[in-house]
């Protein structure tokens, strides 16, 4: 069993996400003060985990390295719930890394304790570096591209019911690629990136005639407009057999 997935993005109305980048707001407001929106309505989903990517991760909480040098690989390959996790109150911060790059410093971020997502061919070294900074772990296949068995992990191992899935667009294109997002919730900010190649909502990498998102309907359920321009609409994502 695995969580019920819901991608939560704000994009410009270009759907690019990069906030630093967007159009001032009129009437003079500020432009932080319309994103943050975005965090007061993340709230309201009082979901048990939420997951980026690595470079989100490293963008906001910790930095990288390179991945350990090939070493010994014979530490069980299966899930490891750090005390932090176990005592936990709130949510748990997810974070697909396969290649082990990230460097912790600490066991949480943003006040919520760390579950990196590896593959199995990291290092045992890089194990024992996680154990020892109480982050936790588990693992999503040989090559860490198997989501669904990792998701399923975050279920039976962590607890995880509800998973809000919140960028960028690469980890958000592989969970669409494998049809695990249940449902989209997604803020338009009232402005413009404009520029050709800007990371977007969704960046699956795969061939030219691969269509990701092919099987997939959105049906809205609900949409609101806020005074200060952002538009919010939630959609349930319905496969189609």
């Amino acid at each position: 069993m695995r969580p019920h997935i819901i991608c939560h993005m704000i994009s410009s109305i270009d759907g690019r996400i990069l906030t630093d980048r967007w159009t001032q707001p009129v009437d003079g407001k500020a432009r932080d003060d319309l994103v943050n929106r975005y965090y007061d309505i993340e709230k309201t989903f009082k979901a048990d985990a939420w997951l980026v990517g690595r470079q989100t991760m490293q963008q906001h909480f910790v930095h990288a390295g390179e991945p350990d040098a090939s070493g010994r690989r014979e530490l069980p390959r299966r899930a490891y719930v750090s005390e932090a996790a176990k005592r936990r109150t709130g949510g748990l911060a997810a974070v697909v890394d396969p290649k082990g790059k990230l460097r912790y410093e600490s066991d949480s971020a943003d006040g919520d304790p760390i579950v990196t997502i590896l593959s199995e061919q990291v290092a045992d070294t890089y194990l024992h570096k996680l154990q020892a900074a109480g982050v936790s772990y588990l693992f999503a296949g040989e090559e860490g591209k198997d989501l669904m068995h990792a998701m399923n992990s975050l279920t039976e191992d962590f607890g995880v019911e509800t998973l809000l899935l919140e960028g960028g667009g690469r980890i958000n294109g592989a969970f669409l690629k494998a049809g695990l997002i249940d449902d989209i919730s997604l803020m338009m900010y009232p402005g413009i990136d404009g520029l050709s190649g800007v990371t977007c909502v969704f960046e699956y990498e795969g061939e030219k005639d691969e269509e990701p998102a092919i099987g997939q309907s959105l049906r809205l359920t609900a949409s609101e407009m806020f005074e200060d321009g952002i538009i919010w609409a939630r959609y349930k994502v319905e496969r189609n057999h």
